[in-house]
């Protein structure tokens, strides 16, 4: 294991364990979890290896197989940049628990991709921390830490999703998560059976959610529950009603998240009745709602799900926070060339860089390798 081999190399010892974590695609249900809502999302064959060894002094020191150079050497004090700050929030949020560790990271989730890279980073160092210290966290509590690293050190206001999502996901399943209760079950998602695959469509168009969009979407949501007098948009029962009382954004972004939440419980009651050959309408219309109504995609993305329903699709959508990241395609297995033809030949004619291709099964939540 190259991880091990590069964690060696700089620490002169074997680390103590090794835990790995994925990135993750959400099906449906895109910006509800910061409204209390449902989302969907499945776990991706590509994640974050983390080598750990405690230390006691305190000290930091990380080590990226994708950053080649020495260790960089830190404490959980240090508002550090770029990637080195979402280690550094799970270090803070521990607290005293900890005292430091020598880390070397090695992933392979696209970054920008909208695969959520930086989730997987956290939750493989929490989960990593936990197991050596005996914290006897449950993953729920593993996820919940890394996003409150993100939200409160990192400083960006997401939602649960994508920190769930990695820590909890099982293989061949979509994880169903009430961001509420926090009750969750994985969800048989057997595509092959049905002679089909997801098809993710990475634009290459880098997006930065922490510049500020994504939490002025956020923050219109509240305005609007506000207003609507709910404790969240999950608690708008009379759509019509509500729409009556607000105007402009506000208006968009609450017809979006109620019917957002209603197609991720259509999706799962397909899923339960096998028609999962059925699902692709529920991703066409969440891709227009995203679109129209929140407001999220980019030109990149909507070629791309236009040009894979084009091509053979059954329906395709933007996924992550949008204004760039990845599209899904749901694609019958022998229409895959076909598909992936058609948005490379929209790409070229719009003038876009090509696209890249990663063709996704719902893979295992974070684990132990070591």
């Amino acid at each position: 294991m190259r991880v091990v081999e590069a964690f060696r190399a700089a620490y002169g010892a074997d680390p103590q364990t090794v835990w790995r974590a994925p990135g993750r695609v959400n099906l449906i249900g895109e910006h509800t979890d910061y409204n209390d809502g449902f989302v969907l999302p499945f776990a991706v064959p590509w994640g974050v290896t983390a080598a750990i060894t405690p230390r006691t002094d305190g000290t930091i020191r990380l080590l990226s197989l994708q950053a080649p150079g020495e260790p960089v050497t830190l404490t959980s004090h240090d508002q550090s940049a770029g990637w080195t700050r979402y280690v550094v929030g799970v270090f803070a949020m521990l607290g005293e628990r900890v005292r430091g560790a020598d880390i070397a990271i090695d992933g392979d989730v696209p970054p920008g991709a909208g695969l959520s890279s930086s989730a997987a980073l956290e939750v493989a160092v929490a989960s990593a921390l936990n197991d050596l210290h005996g914290l006897g966290l449950t993953p729920m509590e593993v996820a919940l830490l890394s996003q409150k690293a993100e939200n409160d050190f990192v400083g960006m206001p997401c939602g649960i999703l994508d920190q769930a999502a990695s820590a909890l996901c099982e293989e061949g399943h979509a994880l169903f998560l009430d961001c509420r209760s926090l009750a969750s079950r994985n969800i048989p998602l057997d595509l092959a059976a049905h002679g089909l695959s997801m098809l993710i469509i990475d634009t290459q168009v880098h997006h930065q959610h922490a510049d500020g969009e994504y939490a002025k979407r956020r923050a219109e949501c509240e305005s609007a529950a506000r207003k609507l007098g709910v404790p969240a948009l999950r608690d708008v029962t009379d759509l019509a009603a509500a729409l009556d009382q607000l105007q402009g954004d506000e208006r968009k972004r609450t017809m979006h998240i109620v019917t957002e939440n209603h197609r991720v419980e259509a999706l799962i009651g397909l899923l339960r009745a096998g028609a999962v050959t059925e699902i692709g309408a529920l991703l066409n219309a969440s891709h227009l709602s995203l679109r129209d109504q929140y407001e999220v995609s980019s030109p990149e993305l909507d070629v791309a799900v236009e040009a894979a329903v084009r091509g053979g699709a059954r329906g395709a959508r933007m996924t992550g926070g949008g204004f760039g990241g990845s599209a899904i395609a749901l694609v019958p297995v022998e229409r895959l060339s076909s598909v992936e033809e058609s948005v490379t030949a929209a790409y070229a004619e719009h003038g876009f860089q090509a696209p890249r291709f990663l063709p996704a099964t719902p893979a295992r939540g974070a684990h132990r390798l070591a």
